[in-house]
């Protein structure tokens, strides 16, 4: 792993390759928006805002038969709580009536900015 100069973590969170992708099938569009509501139960501990309205969520597959994929990242790879975070995203999708695979994979790239919090979040912090 390339390191970012600017990075002082000693130990920084790696990126999760062995995560894969739903193959094709079908979408489920009942499904996604209970998923989608259970991921806006996850906050960052950080900044009192939803992972969802942060923009930390790059992508989101829902499909026919339960199983959910999860891209995602975080405000900076030396986030307290990065190691964590993927498990409870996962853990809060677990609890969706309908779901029976949950796969996270958090990566870095492209880097999170502010320019991904929806409107939303930026009335909460004061950014608006």
């Amino acid at each position: 792993m390339d390191r970012d100069p600017f990075d002082f973590t000693p130990n920084p969170p790696t990126v999760q390759d062995e995560v894969e992708r739903p193959e094709a099938g079908e979408d489920d569009p009942a499904l996604m928006a209970p998923v989608l509501a259970a991921l806006k139960t996850v906050q960052d501990p950080e900044i009192p805002v939803n992972l969802v309205e942060l923009g930390l969520i790059y992508e989101l597959i829902v499909k026919k038969g339960g199983t959910v994929y999860v891209e995602m990242t975080l405000t900076t790879p030396s986030c307290p709580v990065a190691a964590a975070m993927p498990g409870e995203v996962e853990t809060a999708i677990r609890g969706v009536p309908g779901v029976s695979d949950v796969r996270v994979k958090l990566v870095w790239t492209p880097p999170w900015t502010q320019d991904l919090m929806s409107d939303e979040a930026r009335l909460e912090l004061g950014l608006l």
